[in-house]
């Protein structure tokens, strides 16, 4: 069943040029979207419209049967949570008790309550025992994993990722990738990512590609990533496995793109013989 159902949507900045056009999609509850274009492509402006932080100039948003508009926008902001792309910009409270806490606040939940939800999603993102550090003593990756703990205290049925690994070092991002990867298996939260990973791409259930504001390509990882020339023509990346065929094809050896490792052996073994 679709907890999101997108219809025609159109958004522009300033009034003449779109960053979103007429683009439509459904979203299944429970399941994993990724989101990928390159800078300017209109993917983050989505993740924004979806939250009512950017209102549409046409078509229409509905979240878990709900029209997005000023009657339900808070309603609806009860129900998607977002983690943003710069960490920095999201540590709100002086330490990681007080900024898992500051949702729940603004949700008047009494302080009684408040601290057994706020260590058991501390311990959830493995933030357990920094409770009481302050963000100038953390890491990219365990801000944002604080900033996840906010969000998951708030119990939403979904949440959005805007390239939140994109200002991350590598272990960070692994970091994040895992624990969103860990999220998505009991079912329960519909998650939606911004992305330009091709690794999460290729975990994720779905995969919408965005160019120039337009849906150019929309359906499982493995369709579309083996689209390697759309891909490339719009300067994206694709897959190892893909790059090696393609550099393996240019050397006379034709193998299958969804390579396993035998066959990658196999194919380097190949190319060394003709040398």
């Amino acid at each position: 069943m679709e907890c999101i159902k997108v219809k025609d949507l159109a958004y522009s900045y300033d009034g003449e040029n779109y960053a979103v056009k007429n683009v439509s999609f459904n979203i299944k509850r429970g399941s994993y979207t990724t989101i990928i274009g390159h800078n300017g492509s209109g993917k983050s402006t989505i993740a924004k419209l979806l939250i009512g932080l950017l209102e549409k100039n046409q078509g229409s948003i509905e979240i878990e049967g709900l029209e997005l508009n000023m009657e339900n926008i808070y309603k609806i902001r009860n129900k998607v949570g977002i983690v943003f792309q710069n960490p920095d910009n999201q540590f709100i409270g002086s330490t990681v008790r007080d900024d898992i806490a500051f949702g729940l606040e603004n949700h008047c939940v009494p302080q009684i309550q408040m601290d057994p939800i706020i260590e058991e999603f501390a311990k959830k993102v493995n933030m357990s025992e920094f409770l009481d550090s302050e963000p100038g003593h953390l890491s990219g990756g365990q801000k944002q994993r604080v900033a996840i703990a906010g969000v998951l205290a708030m119990h939403p049925d979904i949440i959005i990722f805007d390239e939140s690994t994109s200002m991350l070092d590598p272990q960070g991002k692994d970091e994040i990738k895992r624990f969103i990867y860990q999220l998505h298996q009991n079912k329960q939260l519909t998650i939606i990512s911004i992305t330009h990973d091709i690794e999460e791409v290729s975990v994720s259930d779905d995969v919408i590609v965005m160019n120039d504001g337009n849906i150019i390509m929309h359906g499982k990882p493995e369709e579309v990533l083996l689209n390697d020339k759309k891909l490339i023509d719009i300067k994206l990346d694709v897959p190892f496995s893909i790059k090696l065929s393609l550099a393996l094809a240019k050397q006379g050896i034709k193998i299958e793109k969804q390579l396993s490792l035998e066959k990658v052996v196999d194919a380097i073994c190949q190319l060394d013989l003709k040398k």
